[in-house]
C-alpha cells in the first residue's frame, strides 16, 4: 500500500502527539486522512485548516464508532490504514494511602487503550474487507500503539502496562484473524516520546529521561514515530509484529 491521495487514513487520537504527528506526515504526503477524537474545538478548526477531516467520537462506544465509519466513509470511501493513537495513562499503584487501586480508574484505562484500540480496528476492519484488493491482494493495514510500558511497566503503571500488554497480545490473533482478508495488522511501542504529558514536566526532568535512552540520546519525536507507521504501510510483509521504537531503552522501576 502507498502513503498518496488514493489510500484514505484515519487516526484516533489525532488532535495531540503522536497522532497529531501522524496526521501531519500522512497528509503532507497526500492523503486524505480523518481524526477521531474527544470534542476540540480548536483542534478541530486547526486539523480543518489543514483539509483534515475531524470527528468528534468516544472510541470506547461502539455506536459513535459506527457513526464515524458513516461519515470517513462518505468524506474519504473506505479507508485504507487505521492508525490507533488515542490513549490515556493515569499512575496509580496498585495499593496506595487510601487503599487498593480505584477500580473505575483501571477499567477505565482498560477501555480506552486496549478495548477501544480494538472495537475501532475491528469495526473498521469489517468495511476495509469491502474494498477491491490491491497488490498482494491487500486490502488495508491496522497499526495499533502499544508502549514498552508493556514490557518494562514501571511503578504505578499496572493499569497502562496491562492495557499495553493487551495490544502485544491483540497483535497477532487479529492478523491471523484478516490475513485470508487481505489486511495487516502491526503495532509500534514506543518509549519515552515527546508526548504533551512528558513536554509538559520541567526541563530538568524532561533532560534526565533523554539521559537515559541508550542512542540517540534525545526523546523520540513524533515524525520518528509517523515515519515508522509510513514504513509499516508501505512494506507489506511487516504483519502480526510489535516494533519497539525506544532508541534501546529499557525502563527501570520507577
Amino acid at each position: 500500500m502507498r502513503c498518496d491521495s488514493e489510500t484514505s487514513v484515519v487516526v484516533t487520537g489525532g488532535a495531540s502527539g503522536l497522532g497529531r504527528g501522524t496526521v501531519q506526515h500522512l497528509k503532507a504526503m497526500g492523503c486524505p486522512v480523518a481524526v477521531l477524537d474527544l470534542p476540540n474545538d480548536k483542534a478541530a478548526e486547526e486539523l480543518a485548516a489543514d483539509g483534515v477531516l475531524f470527528i468528534a467520537c468516544d472510541i470506547t462506544n461502539a455506536d459513535a464508532i459506527d457513526s464515524a465509519i458513516k461519515q470517513v466513509i462518505a468524506a474519504h470511501g473506505i479507508p485504507g490504514v487505521i492508525v490507533n493513537c488515542a490513549g490515556i495513562a493515569p499512575a496509580a499503584r496498585s495499593v496506595n494511602r487510601e487503599g487498593a487501586h480505584d477500580a473505575a480508574l483501571f477499567a477505565k484505562v482498560v477501555s480506552v487503550n486496549l478495548t477501544g484500540s480494538f472495537l475501532v480496528a475491528s469495526r473498521f476492519a469489517a468495511e476495509m474487507v469491502k474494498a477491491e484488493p490491491g497488490l498482494d491482494n491487500e486490502r488495508g493495514v491496522i497499526i495499533n500503539t502499544a508502549s514498552v510500558a508493556a514490557y518494562d511497566g514501571q511503578v504505578g503503571q499496572c493499569a497502562y502496562a496491562a492495557s499495553k500488554a493487551g495490544i502485544v497480545g491483540l497483535t497477532l490473533p487479529m492478523a491471523r484473524d484478516l490475513s485470508s482478508m487481505g489486511i495487516r495488522v502491526c503495532a509500534i511501542a514506543p518509549g519515552i516520546f515527546e508526548t504533551p504529558m512528558v513536554t509538559g514536566m520541567p526541563d530538568d526532568v524532561q533532560e534526565s529521561l533523554a539521559a537515559q535512552v541508550p542512542f540517540p540520546k534525545r526523546l523520540g519525536k513524533p515524525s520518528d514515530y509517523a515515519t515508522l507507521v509510513q514504513q509499516i504501510i508501505e512494506n507489506r510483509m511487516l504483519n502480526g509484529e510489535v516494533i519497539r521504537l525506544d532508541g534501546a531503552i529499557r525502563m527501570g522501576a520507577k
